[in-house]
């Protein structure tokens, strides 16, 4: 069994000393930081499954540190325990408030220290459903996103992504190609939202080769046209040069009928409360499922609005 992985901050040694033994014999694997730049950067390299972080420290604090950390959408459910001086309450709120999820006052019990840790990466393990393979929110992370936004009665804008003959790929390329076509896709979403959308953003990975990106209606053309022509190029890359210069595999349907099978495409539905009341989550995915099809009907990669009006 792989060891959890806990990178802990502060500019005093000594206390580093005394967090890093008292985790490592109770089997964490433990690496130190001095301040919250380093903490930064070495977690952008190799994200730890938790960052225990001291709140004052040079270069950069540590509710600035939780701050950057939870902007950053793929390291932004990494748990963070915050360290702080005995009474210093404002302390507390500042990194509860720039997105810690627990705290302790330093001095503190090491039995307390572990109770602590155990108790966040528990939680954690519970609440972040990632997708393995590309280490995005899964289904349960999806239903809250949605949900706090129907219930905050905020504008949304809600894209349904699918590969369009990625099962006929994934049996001519093997699994292996086709896991590469699932992350590449991924970081096209992550890129994509990046450039074109906000930082309030959301993405999912619902599964396979099924994925959400929540935004808002203004941003949907861009994002959209930015999504479809990263893949468009990406997909040439895939393919062996026969397969490539013939624009087609030879593979089964879903029917299992031999056929020619055109190169893979994108297709994305979008769900939208701009002219319709959404209450509940569930209508989103009905919807997003009727439109998302309804791309997929059309030859290339698309996207289509509620309304049914190809884009």
């Amino acid at each position: 069994m792989l060891k959890e992985k806990i990178l802990i901050t502060d500019d005093d040694s000594d206390i580093l000393d005394v967090i890093r033994i008292t985790l490592e014999a109770e089997g964490y694997e433990v690496t130190e930081a001095h301040d919250g730049q380093e903490a930064i950067d070495m977690i952008k390299k190799s994200t730890p499954d938790l960052l225990i972080t001291d709140f004052k420290m040079p270069r950069v604090c540590g509710d600035e540190v939780c701050r950057v950390l939870k902007q950053d959408i793929l390291i932004q459910h990494m748990p963070i325990i915050m360290l702080t001086g005995k009474g210093e309450v404002t302390d507390k709120i500042h990194g509860i408030n720039s997105g810690a999820d627990d705290y302790m006052v330093k001095p503190f019990e090491p039995q307390e220290l572990v109770a602590r840790v155990k108790m966040v990466l528990r939680r954690t393990a519970r609440d972040l459903d990632a997708n393995p393979l590309t280490r995005l929110p899964g289904n349960v992370s999806i239903i809250n996103e949605l949900g706090l936004r129907i219930i905050k009665n905020e504008l949304f804008a809600v894209c349904y992504i699918d590969l369009d003959k990625f099962k006929a790929f994934n049996d001519k390329y093997g699994f292996e190609k086709g896991d590469e076509v699932i992350k590449n896709t991924a970081r096209i979403l992550i890129s994509s939202v990046q450039e074109k959308g906000t930082p309030q953003d959301f993405i999912g990975h619902i599964g396979g080769d099924d994925f959400v990106v929540v935004t808002i209606p203004d941003k949907i053309d861009d994002l959209c046209k930015k999504i479809i022509s990263d893949f468009t190029s990406m997909v040439p890359g895939l393919y062996n040069k026969e397969d490539l210069e013939k624009g087609y595999i030879i593979g089964k349907d879903r029917q299992k009928k031999t056929r020619k099978i055109p190169l893979l495409t994108i297709s994305i539905g979008i769900v939208t409360n701009e002219k319709r009341k959404i209450s509940h989550v569930g209508e989103v995915g009905e919807l997003g499922a009727e439109l998302k099809e309804h791309a997929k009907s059309l030859p290339g990669s698309n996207y289509v609005r509620e309304r049914r009006e190809l884009i």
